[in-house]
């Protein structure tokens, strides 16, 4: 798959894809309607960051091509995919427990700090996705 072209888009599940670790030189999307929420996308090969309504949702380093973005109260899921491991911060509820899933395999429980962020490390390279899931407990 590699690089979103469109840098955002909605896919026919509901679900939003966005993210282009191709790009040699910075790129942004603002004012991306789905779902009544407004989403800002910057991308390129050094990082990859999403925000709602002004409000840190997601952020790689180095930068990633996202599939399948899912939030819901209960958590997040997505497949990820870039040239080399990542880490991913996600901004989930401030100081509750969430259970990590990557690529089906239980990676244990974490806690969200006071400002409700949560990093984690996926093991990436550009042949295959990498299925993520956070689950609150």
């Amino acid at each position: 798959m590699g690089a979103i072209s469109e840098l955002i888009r909605t896919e026919k599940d509901g679900t939003i894809s966005f993210g282009d670790y191709t790009l040699d030189k910075k790129a942004k999307l603002d004012n991306f309607e789905h779902d009544g929420d407004l989403y800002k996308v910057k991308t390129f090969h050094e990082i990859t960051k999403l925000e709602r309504n002004g409000m840190f949702v997601y952020e790689s380093v180095p930068g990633t091509a996202v599939t399948e973005l899912s939030v819901t109260d209960n958590g997040v899921s997505f497949s990820v995919e870039g040239p080399e491991d990542a880490q991913i911060t996600l901004e989930l509820e401030e100081n509750a427990e969430y259970e990590i899933f990557i690529d089906g395999s239980n990676m244990g429980k974490m806690k969200t700090n006071l400002g409700g962020k949560l990093s984690l490390s996926v093991e990436l390279d550009v042949v295959s996705q990498v299925a993520v899931k956070v689950e609150k407990c």
